[in-house]
């Protein structure tokens, strides 16, 4: 492939990745997983401060990353905020990975890089899970930052490269705490490849028996120095918490021991293969296997004699490992496979121009050339499906726990209500739920200014003072006992199998039908 032909590939790929993943962003309801991230970026946006938690939160960067979109919307409160303006930020860095891509080009080849970026671009994985407002995206972009600049330093490169690339694993590292053994995996890696290498080329004129130059120790305490300072800037916000450094480095017990117990999130070994593989539900077919066995010949050509060199080597040794590492540990969830399968991507560009190099007849290129057209036309079509026509729907593989879009009609409900009741937004709600069953709610009613969140029905006592009460299906009997026959009574969806019960004080109800009947109040009602 030439340079121009090339640089118009790579364009396109990042046009086509930056449209799937900006369109309609507002479409699918808030995650609960989203939610929390939400309220906890919107504590930053009001305050000006940020205090690192380590229990459900992850690392700074997703939300001071998120302030510049807010600022530029001219967004200043929780409640003013909306999802598009949340989720740019993961949309951006989604995209941003294509375009460090053809970055590679000068180790894997233009074809290689080309055809990566067009697999990325049009990804159903890479490109749902770049639209939450989730840590992943960002930490997808940080590692191939970091992989990139880790492969030039290691394949004889300076000062700028091993910056880089401390700038990337310090991004990294304070994105999320289990960046850390990615990135010993990817150093690793690097090490281990240039070590194979018994001839001169690896890409970049790399041997393994040339010897490291005098100032490369020197490099590399520096880019160590670097990754140090972004990430302590960061968990310490910016120099005015400084607890949060030692609370980043317990976190790490926390994440080892949720990876061993796993919970609910325990999944068998192939889960993120089967995940890729191929699944169908309702009729609907859904795969990526295109991309897997791409990337299966991938790495196995990049240890053959003819195509071999650092760069296949160094990416096939992580991406290979880290699936495998990813795989073994039982707490799994469907976006954690981004950082590993950012990697097999790549490897699928380089299985990809491998294939076509292989063809010798113009006719033969010709007809590969159609057959992978239109494998990546179907891979576009499920991207458009995964993330337009069936983003919330329980047939999407992608989809997990997610909120429902009955979920929306009882936000709605709410909203109704309130605006027929006297006090407006100052509205009383009550939610009587466990701690996963309360959220989206607090993103979805951060306008309403008096709602309360109880873990039982005895401690929300007295309930029947509230207009408005919430409760989840382990409370919902003692809910209604406690409200008696006062209250009117819906059911809506919050998750796949959880039910929430919703009881409004039938005066508010007979009043909300009125107004949306465009009638009066019946004589009577209390108000």
């Amino acid at each position: 492939m030439n340079k121009a032909a090339f640089s118009v590939v790579a364009a396109g790929a990042l046009v086509l990745g930056l449209a799937f993943r900006l369109a309609w962003l507002d479409q699918r309801p808030m995650h609960h997983d989203e939610a929390n991230q939400a309220v906890r970026f919107g504590q930053l946006l009001e305050s000006g401060e940020y205090r690192y938690d380590r229990q459900d939160h992850h690392g700074p960067t997703l939300y001071y990353l998120t302030l510049p979109a807010a600022w530029a919307r001219g967004q200043k409160t929780l409640a003013s905020l909306d999802e598009w303006t949340l989720r740019l930020a993961p949309a951006l860095f989604g995209a941003g990975f294509i375009a460090l891509l053809p970055l590679m080009a000068r180790g894997l080849g233009r074809s290689a890089a080309a055809a990566a970026a067009l697999l990325a671009a049009l990804s159903p994985a890479l490109t749902y899970y770049s639209r939450f407002y989730i840590q992943e995206p960002l930490l997808l972009f940080f590692v191939a930052g970091f992989l990139i600049a880790l492969g030039r330093q290691l394949a004889g490169g300076g000062v700028t490269s091993a910056a880089v690339a401390g700038a990337c694993a310090g991004l990294a590292l304070a994105t999320k705490e289990t960046a850390a053994p990615i990135l010993g995996v990817a150093v690793l890696s690097g090490v281990i490849a240039r070590a194979t290498l018994a001839r001169p080329g690896g890409g970049e004129g790399l041997a393994a028996d040339r010897p490291w130059p005098p100032t490369y120790l020197a490099h590399v305490v520096g880019g160590v120095v670097v990754a140090a300072i972004v990430a302590l800037t960061l968990y310490s916000s910016f120099f005015t918490n400084w607890s949060g450094i030692p609370e980043a480095v317990r976190a790490a017990a926390v994440y080892a021991q949720r990876g061993v117990e796993a919970g609910t999130h325990a999944e068998p070994w192939a889960y993120y293969i089967r995940l890729l593989g191929g699944s169908a539900s309702g009729g609907v077919v859904w795969t990526e296997s295109l991309v897997l066995v791409l990337a299966g010949g991938g790495a196995v050509l990049a240890w053959t004699k003819r195509t071999g060199g650092f760069w296949p080597r160094y990416l096939s040794l992580y991406s290979v490992v880290t699936l495998v590492a990813f795989s073994v540990v039982r707490y799994k969830t469907p976006w954690n496979l981004l950082p590993f399968y950012g990697g097999l991507v790549i490897l699928a560009g380089i299985g990809a121009a491998s294939l076509q190099a292989s063809v010798g007849s113009r006719a033969g290129k010709a007809m590969l050339a159609i057959a992978l057209f239109a494998a990546g036309a179907q891979l576009g079509w499920q991207n458009w499906r995964a993330n337009f026509r069936y983003p919330a729907d329980p047939r999407n593989p992608y989809v997990y726990a997610q909120t429902t879009t009955d979920f929306l009609r009882l936000v709605s409900r709410v909203e109704g209500i309130s605006a027929v009741h006297p006090e407006r937004e100052r509205m009383l709600v009550a939610v009587v739920a466990g701690p996963y069953e309360q959220w989206p709610l607090p993103w979805y009613l951060r306008r309403m200014e008096r709602v309360g969140f109880w873990t039982s029905a005895t401690a929300a006592e007295p309930l029947d003072r509230m207009p408005f009460v919430i409760a989840a299906p382990e409370f919902s009997d003692a809910v209604a006992a406690s409200l008696g026959d006062r209250y009117v009574a819906e059911y809506y969806g919050l998750r796949p199998g959880v039910l929430l019960s919703v009881f409004i004080e039938r005066g508010l109800w007979d009043r909300f039908l009125a107004k949306r009947s465009g009638g009066s109040p019946s004589p009577g009602v209390r108000e």
